[in-house]
């Protein structure tokens, strides 16, 4: 896996978006302060994969992705693997609640060619290729399958994150190899010794279920074939023997067959002949149509004779008059009768109404002038009501008036003062006032009920004014329609006279109606009749059609009886005639019968010779016969094949059990991994001693025994030294040896397609002494150089990052952190 270009945003300390290009970077570092973010980088290439960092503590410490106070985290790694070009998104959301989840994580396989600087220009996720994964469960399986490393192998070979540098060295020989198992993917010798042993079991059971299905294949000796060949020759000869005796049967058998239809013939003729009789009442249907013929002629001359009354009656009746005139004038005279007597008591009406008219406006005009004095009456006292008041004023400036004193009106003076007078003149006059405003109130309000009476009696006298009028013009109109017309009793004279003659009309049309229902149920008779004849001529149509073939005689068409009595004496006759045929036949059917019985015991015999139940159709049991033996044979042959060929499946299945029971049993109990392991390990601490002791200088060497690593320490006469007993520089010395080592050996001892093309470490350098520093750099440089992987180191140490041609350098500030590409 080569990382080609990161884009990240939200995550951790780059809160703002932020790209790293790693394009032609094959030896780099990533520089800066402590802090500022360079082992980020890192993180976000193993959660664009894994979807998960090594110092996060799994998938629990997912929160960790997200910058201070951002939402939503995300990270996009362009990257290519055994010459393919791959995607990795992932996206970190936090909801409502705070909980953090992956909302998005997905792989795409890129197109070949694809330029990575065209993800500047804002394409789509469908713009970026074939979708391999695209949701978080499907990611796993697709970074392995396209990587070829789990997340594990990943951290250990690939990227060394900070503090897991010396876990390999350290690790107890059981854990470490463990390690190699997953590393070196040994753990497919297990898979093969678990499918050996599928396999065997699989073999013997396929084996066993062959040997039961010999043991059904039975009977398949030479002796049965024998049998069957010689069955299938007597069905032959069966069949052969049948299809000679066939023909002659059904010639037999035809013969039989015609001489019963000749008999059978004969019979039904004579059934035909003899049952020729003449019906029952044949001269009675002739008679029954001349009666109803004669019944419906004198049915037809009582309609004529009523239709004739019925003409006549009408002209009398239209000579009689009009009756609805007769009628209307009748209806005149009791019109004015009545009209008359309604006038006479109209006009008592009116009469009555207008003196009570006279006598309502009489009391009116009396009201009225009493209405009037008693107006007069309140105007007088109204001004003595004025008068009272001015002499109270008066009398109430007498009081303040002393004799000799100067009026305060005249200005005169007022040698004495009259005497004050008892009482005061405005009540009296109130009291006046009250009385005439009472006289004529009473006085108005009997006016007003006076002009109410007369005006009530006036539109009474009117109304009885106007209907005496109207009785009055509609008398004239009736006067004037019975001018010059016939009394009453004239009139009902005439009505009474046409009452008659309509009676004698009614009676004369139901005379008619009741003529034409007899003359038309005669006509019904008389059809019935005809038809009853027609029918009697149709069945001796029949009868005769029926012995068309005998060549009936012809028959008289004006006598049914005639006609019935030839044609039964002809058949009579012609029965006769054919009896005497008929023993001949019933001869000449029994020897037929007898010579295909002969046959049919001949053919039956065939079929008892060959064991064989007889059946209604012979060629088709011989056939079936021929086609059971033939059967019968061919699946000997298949089984006796059949037999052959489970016989060689056994075998196979044997040889296939044995070979599969034997390599499970070379890969069982893990002995055939122990010895990969060894070995692998032996080659490993071999790479891992070379570079050791260029970076000790010639100091170190790495030697392992029972799983366990020692040095051996040449400046100290090859004393040999546990690992846990080295210095902090020393052991990142040898760590580095191991990851190096590893990194390099990998890909020859692994049995997976992992494709190691970098390797980055994250890891203290600045505890080395310059020689040793300059040591590892020259190291990392040999190991860049060969030009089969990108290296990539994280440090802060100068001397180290001046020695690296491409320097990503990662500065933070306040808001996020940045990375900017130097160098090359």
């Amino acid at each position: 896996m080569r990382p080609m270009r990161l884009d990240m945003a939200g995550f951790t300390v780059f809160r703002e978006e932020t790209s790293v290009d790693f394009t032609d970077a094959d030896f780099f570092a990533l520089v800066g302060p402590t802090g500022s973010g360079k082992s980020t980088v890192l993180d976000a290439i193993c959660f664009a994969l894994y979807g998960t960092v090594p110092r996060w503590g799994g998938a629990r410490g997912l929160a960790n992705a997200l910058a201070p106070s951002s939402a939503e985290a995300r990270v996009r790694l362009v990257f290519e693997s055994a010459g393919d070009r791959y995607v990795a998104t992932r996206v970190v959301r936090r909801d409502g609640r705070g909980t953090v989840k992956t909302a998005n994580a997905g792989l795409q396989l890129m197109p070949p060619g694809f330029d990575v600087t065209k993800l500047d220009t804002g394409l789509s996720p469908e713009d970026l290729g074939e979708v391999l994964a695209g949701t978080p469960a499907e990611m796993e399986a697709a970074v392995l399958e396209a990587v070829g490393l789990p997340y594990e192998q990943f951290t250990s070979c690939v990227v060394l994150p900070q503090g897991q540098f010396a876990d390999f060295l350290h690790a107890k020989p059981a854990t470490r190899q463990q390690i190699l198992v997953n590393l070196l993917g040994l753990g497919v010798y297990e898979e093969v010794q678990k499918r050996a042993t599928e396999r065997a079991g699989k073999a013997e059971a396929r084996l066993e279920e062959v040997a039961r299905m010999l043991g059904g294949l039975t009977d398949v000796d030479d002796t049965a074939l024998a049998e069957a060949e010689s069955a299938v020759t007597r069905a032959h000869e069966l069949a052969g023997a049948v299809a000679e005796a066939v023909p002659e049967r059904d010639r037999a058998r035809t013969a039989a067959r015609d001489a019963h239809a000749a008999l059978a013939a004969l019979d039904a003729d004579l059934t035909v002949l003899d049952g020729v009789r003449a019906p029952g009442g044949v001269a009675e249907v002739a008679r029954a149509v001349a009666a109803a013929r004669t019944g419906a002629d004198q049915a037809a001359k009582a309609v004529a004779l009523a239709e004739e009354r019925e003409e006549k009656l009408r002209g009398e009746l239209a000579g009689a008059g009009d009756e609805s005139a007769l009628r209307l004038l009748l209806k005149a005279h009791a019109d004015r009768d009545r009209l008359a007597g309604e006038a006479a008591v109209v006009a008592a009406t009116v009469a009555g109404a207008e003196t009570e008219h006279e006598a309502a406006v009489a009391a009116l005009a009396g009201a009225r002038a009493a209405a009037e004095r008693a107006g007069t009456e309140l105007e007088a006292a109204f001004r003595a009501h004025e008068d009272a008041k001015a002499t109270d004023q008066a009398v109430a400036l007498r009081a303040q008036l002393a004799d000799g004193a100067c009026c305060p009106v005249c200005e005169q003076v007022v040698p004495r003062v009259p005497t004050v007078p008892a009482g005061s003149a405005v009540a009296r006059a109130v009291a006046a006032g009250k009385a005439a405003r009472a006289a004529s109130d009473a006085a108005t309000r009997r006016m007003q009920e006076c002009d109410t009476v007369a005006r009530d009696r006036e539109r009474v006298l009117l109304r009885a004014r106007a209907q005496h009028d109207q009785l009055r013009g509609r008398l004239a109109e009736v006067d004037e329609q019975l001018a010059g017309a016939a009394t009453a009793e004239a009139l009902r004279h005439e009505l009474a006279e046409h009452a008659r003659l309509r009676a004698a009309l009614d009676e004369a049309a139901g005379a008619v109606r009741a003529g034409r229902d007899a003359a038309r149920h005669a006509r019904g008779a008389v059809e019935a009749a005809e038809e009853g004849l027609r029918t009697a001529w149709r069945e001796f149509d029949r009868v005769r059609d029926g012995l068309a073939r005998f060549g009936p005689p012809s028959a008289d068409r004006d006598d049914l009886a005639a006609a019935w009595a030839g044609l039964a004496g002809w058949t009579g006759e012609e029965a006769d005639r054919r009896r005497t045929d008929r023993p001949g036949l019933v001869t000449a059917v029994t020897a037929a019968e007898v010579a295909a019985g002969a046959v049919e015991e001949r053919i039956a015999g065939l079929f008892a010779s060959a064991g064989l139940p007889p059946d209604d159709d012979p060629v088709r049991a011989a056939t079936i016969a021929v086609e059971r033996a033939e059967a019968a044979h061919r699946r000997l042959v298949e089984r006796r094949e059949q037999a052959a060929e489970l016989r060689e499946q056994r075998a196979g299945h044997e040889r296939e059990a044995r070979v599969a029971r034997a390599l499970a049993g070379h890969l069982r109990a893990n002995n055939f991994e122990r010895w990969l392991l060894a070995e692998a390990l032996d080659v490993l601490v071999d790479g891992a001693s070379r570079i050791l002791r260029e970076l000790s200088g010639g100091q170190y060497d790495l030697v392992h025994d029972k799983g366990e690593f020692f040095v051996v320490d040449h400046h100290d006469a090859g004393l040999r030294r546990g690992v846990r007993t080295l210095s902090g520089g020393e052991t990142f010395q040898a760590s580095l040896a191991l990851a190096l080592a590893l990194s390099e050996q990998l890909a020859g001892l692994s049995t997976t397609a992992a494709s190691l093309e970098s390797i980055v470490l994250d890891e203290g350098f600045g505890t080395l002494d310059a020689a040793t520093l300059d040591t590892v750099a020259a190291t990392l440089e040999s190991l860049a150089a060969r030009g089969d992987r990108m290296v990539g180191v994280v440090t802060h140490v100068p001397a180290l990052a001046e020695r690296i041609p491409v320097r990503f350098e990662v500065r933070k500030d306040a808001r996020s952190a940045r990375v900017e590409r130097m160098g090359l």
